[in-house]
């Protein structure tokens, strides 16, 4: 059962969703302007994609593509807290990726929503959990591009039938007027997330719209484009210099899959390790198995499994967006140290247990250039203010100004 109220009411006919004005973006790195394919793009414009050399054997001829990035993203040092010596960390910033406050998300949905605008489709459903960084990403993509958005939210079965409120990613939801519909996190488990969206879709049919549903996290096929094309990115970025290994977060499983794929296929030849924040790696094993086989990409075909080409850590810790002491103290340490602020559902979970990881094995981390990909979800640490409260307490000051008269 889909919970919804007011909030997926319609919108009055000013404030639906309209096309915005397309503008050109010229990308540019973070010191000098990086000769980035396709580095001339009409910004919010859909035009063909033509994948990398390495990639055309896979499943992709010519498909559409919307511009919603701000591309390159940066890739700098990052000197973390409390690595041994001798591990040289640098970080690429795909928090800054555009799409109202970044992330991993909207790479994929530069893909994924051309395809729906291609179909014909006037609304789109994707789901996630109540603070999702890719349903917010997927609302303001949808709103950009003139296309009403659903989102199936789950939340706890005490507050599934209460306004969800306006903290975080859930205020920018409802800024650009996505409806919102509730389910508790054991219908979400028990249902399952496929035939959830088959549900509110065929509700939407029913009231003649034409939609689409767009998995968790962007995860599919066609989204795992998104990372082969920043593999074909990063090459650009980092050449002649090569990284030994690349760690990430990995939740749905589509960002892993691209770069893991990409990393083997490319230039690159690094080492893949993903830190998963749910669930448990012979899961994520199998399902980015299931999604090269998507990709026409079979072990015969491209030399190699999942297992082959990246290695899965279990960082998930108390759960999925539950956050341990821990985990918060080093995403406090790092912004402390380095200014870059993790998101605690993916990213301060993926860092801490790389720390741990290298620490726990300084010799054979000794001599290795490590590139971490920061997938953003910036909104998410207001979620987790009561429990970094006494973390921050006795940082810098707070007080009353002396004013003078003048």
């Amino acid at each position: 059962m889909l919970f919804s109220g007011s909030l997926s009411a319609p919108l009055p006919p000013q404030l639906r969703a309209q096309p915005l004005e397309s503008r050109r973006c010229r990308m540019q790195g973070s010191r000098t302007e990086v000769a980035t394919r396709g580095a001339d793009r009409e910004y919010l414009q859909m035009g063909s994609y033509t994948p990398p050399s390495w990639a055309t054997h896979l499943q992709a001829r010519q498909k559409p593509k919307y511009c919603l990035t701000h591309l390159p993203t940066p890739i700098h040092a990052w000197p973390l807290p409390g690595l041994p010596s001798g591990v040289d960390m640098w970080i690429k910033r795909d928090d800054l990726t555009g799409m109202q406050l970044s992330g991993n998300k909207v790479r994929k949905l530069e893909f994924l929503m051309a395809k729906a605008k291609q179909d014909g489709r006037d609304c789109v459903i994707t789901l996630g959990g109540i603070q999702s960084n890719h349903c917010r990403a997927t609302a303001v993509a949808a709103r950009y591009l003139g296309l009403d958005c659903h989102l199936i939210l789950r939340n706890s079965r005490q507050l599934a039938d209460q306004d969800p409120g306006l903290t975080g990613n859930l205020l920018l939801d409802r800024m650009v007027g996505a409806h919102i519909h509730q389910v508790t996190k054991e219908e979400y488990t028990q249902i399952g997330s496929v035939k959830l969206g088959q549900q509110l879709e065929r509700k939407l049919r029913a009231e003649g719209r034409n939609p689409v549903v767009i998995p968790v996290g962007g995860s599919n096929s066609l989204g795992t484009w998104g990372y082969l094309e920043a593999v074909a990115e990063m090459e650009q970025q980092v050449a002649p210099e090569r990284f030994t290994d690349i760690a990430m977060a990995c939740g749905s499983g589509g960002t892993t899959a691209g770069m893991a794929l990409g990393a083997h296929l490319s230039s690159l030849q690094a080492r893949v390790h993903a830190f998963g924040v749910c669930d448990d790696p012979d899961y994520f094993y199998d399902y980015i198995d299931d999604l090269f086989q998507g990709l026409g990409a079979s072990r015969d075909a491209v030399g190699g499994d999942a297992r082959s080409m990246l290695t899965v850590h279990q960082a998930k810790g108390a759960g999925y967006a539950m956050s341990q002491p821990e985990e918060l103290e080093t995403a406090l340490q790092v912004a402390l140290q380095t200014g870059v602020v993790l998101d605690p559902v993916y990213s301060a979970k993926a860092v801490h247990g790389l720390i741990c990881l290298i620490q726990s094995q300084p010799e054979k981390w000794k001599g290795r250039r490590v590139l971490f990909i920061h997938t953003g979800g910036l909104l998410g640490v207001y979620d987790k203010a009561d429990q970094l409260q006494p973390l921050i307490a006795g940082l810098g000051t707070s007080n009353r100004l002396a004013v003078e008269d003048a």
